[in-house]
C-alpha cells in the first residue's frame, strides 16, 4: 500500500502508539485526523503535530461515532485509511476482585464492539476509494493471554478473529485489512502492567508503516513473532511465557 498522499483517521491518536503514528504519517505527506475521548489531551497532542486535525469523541458511544462519520463524509470524502487504535485495559483478578463484569463490558465495548460499529459505518466511504485500508490494533495477548488482563486478552482474541473475517469479506474490494500486533509498549496506557519495560511507541509506528508498504497483513512487532509461533507449536509454553 502507498503510505503517502492518503487521508488517514487514527482512533486514539492523542498519545502513545496513535500519537507516534500521527507524527510519522503526517510527516510522510499524508492528511491525518486524530480522535480521542479526552478533549484537552487531544488539543495538546494536536498542538505538537503541525497539520494534523483533531476531532474529540468517544468511539464507545454511538452518538459520538455517528457525528464523527458524518463529519468525515462531509469534510474528508477522500478518507482511505482508518487505524483503530483505541483501547481499554484493567489489571484485575478474576477471583479476588469485584467488578469483573463491569470491567469486561467496558473492555469488550472499546476494544472490539466499537471497532465493528465504526468500520461498518465507514466502509461505504472506504469502498468508494481506489485504494483503502483498515488497520485493527490487536495484541500478542490475542494468542497467549495474560491472566492479570484476562478480558483485555479475550477482547484482542475476538478482534483478531473478526479481522480475519473482515479481510476475507473485503477481498474483492479496494479495501485491505491489516492487523497490528504489538508486544508490551511503553505508553501511559500500559504503565499498570509494566509498560516501562516495553518497546518505544515510535518503533511500533515505524514497523507498521514498513508493513503497510509491503502489504504485510499480519504485523508482528518486536518479539511478538516468536510468541505467535510458540503459541502455534506449544500453546501451554506460550501461556507460561506470557504469565511466568
Amino acid at each position: 500500500m502507498n503510505t503517502q498522499d492518503n487521508t488517514i483517521l487514527i482512533i486514539g491518536g492523542s498519545a502513545g502508539i496513535g500519537f507516534e503514528l500521527a507524527r510519522l504519517l503526517s510527516s510522510n505527506g499524508n492528511r491525518v485526523i486524530i480522535t480521542g475521548r479526552n478533549a484537552e489531551r487531544l488539543r495538546q497532542a494536536a498542538a505538537q503535530l503541525p497539520g494534523v486535525t483533531a476531532i474529540a469523541g468517544d468511539v464507545s458511544k454511538a452518538d459520538d461515532v455517528e457525528r464523527l462519520v458524518a463529519q468525515l463524509a462531509q469534510e474528508y470524502p477522500a478518507l482511505n485509511l482508518v487505524i483503530n487504535n483505541a483501547g481499554a485495559a484493567f489489571v484485575h483478578s478474576l477471583v479476588l476482585d469485584n467488578g469483573t463484569f463491569a470491567r469486561a463490558e467496558a473492555e469488550m465495548l472499546t476494544n472490539y464492539l466499537a471497532i465493528i460499529r465504526l468500520n461498518e459505518l465507514l466502509l461505504p466511504l472506504l469502498k468508494r476509494q481506489p485504494a483503502a485500508a483498515i488497520v485493527n490494533v490487536s495484541s500478542i495477548v490475542a494468542f497467549a493471554p495474560t491472566g492479570s488482563i484476562a478480558t483485555y486478552s479475550a477482547s484482542k482474541a475476538a478482534l483478531h478473529s473478526y479481522t480475519q473475517s473482515l479481510r476475507f469479506a473485503l477481498a474483492a474490494t479496494s479495501v485491505k485489512v491489516f492487523e497490528l500486533m504489538p508486544p508490551l509498549v511503553n505508553t501511559d496506557f500500559s504503565q499498570d502492567i509494566g509498560g516501562a519495560n516495553g518497546i518505544p511507541p515510535a518503533q511500533v509506528a515505524e514497523e507498521l508503516v514498513q508493513a503497510l508498504e509491503q502489504d504485510e497483513y499480519e504485523i508482528h512487532v518486536g518479539n511478538t513473532a516468536g510468541i505467535y509461533q510458540l503459541s502455534l507449536a506449544d500453546p501451554a509454553a506460550a501461556f507460561q511465557a506470557m504469565n511466568g
